[in-house]
């Protein structure tokens, strides 16, 4: 363990608390979750479906979501339809060797999405390639397009319906940021989808 390591924790801690507390405080942040909860849960009472992509941390964080509107996140009820494009490795391993990493999620949208379907990317910088590309596939083919990016916005921006910035630059705040409002995004569809079933909100 290094001297200053204790210094480096809370470094990092206020870091996440500012973060955090932007979040909190910025009015079109909750704009955005709003926006997109309402998006979501319109597609699937339609009978669409959320398709979700993003690379390395935002990969994960892509299949946590998924699996939060396939089982449950607050309350029992039934599954609604969520698919992480980052988990068929045949079909990202095949594309990215005959056509290149930029193009293994823009592929799978073209192939499964549907008008009025709802494609959500995750990019900390805004510019990965692989999800702008997806973003601008899923805009071409009808369904509505969600991002959520760091401070900055990036390319993505341009693609999007809506959008959420986490308010820092540094890739792992962005990150505590963007699994926190897809729990609350996930959280509200949820109530939106079986209002007879979800709980009474504490306080």
């Amino acid at each position: 363990m290094t001297a200053d390591a204790p210094r480096y924790v809370a470094h990092y801690l206020a870091a996440s608390r500012a973060a955090m507390d932007g979040f909190v405080a910025d009015p079109e942040a909750t704009r955005a979750m709003l926006a997109m909860a309402d998006a979501i849960a319109a597609s699937m009472r339609a009978g669409r479906k959320l398709l979700i992509a993003g690379n390395g941390g935002s990969a994960a964080d892509a299949q946590h979501i998924a699996g939060e509107f396939i089982s449950r996140l607050m309350f029992d009820h039934a599954p609604l339809p969520a698919v992480a494009l980052t988990t068929d490795s045949s079909a990202m391993t095949a594309t990215a060797n005959d056509y290149g990493y930029d193009h293994v999620f823009e592929r799978q949208v073209l192939g499964l999405g549907q008008r009025g379907d709802v494609f959500l990317g995750i990019s900390t910088s805004g510019n990965s390639p692989s999800v702008v590309r997806a973003l601008a596939a899923a805009r071409g083919r009808g369904m509505v397009t969600l991002g959520f990016a760091g401070q900055a916005g990036g390319k993505m921006v341009e693609q999007c319906d809506h959008v959420l910035r986490a308010p820092s630059a540094w890739t792992p705040i962005i990150q505590q940021v963007h699994i926190t409002a897809a729990h609350i995004v996930c959280a509200l569809v949820e109530r939106a989808m079986f209002p007879d079933a979800a709980p009474a909100i504490p306080g």
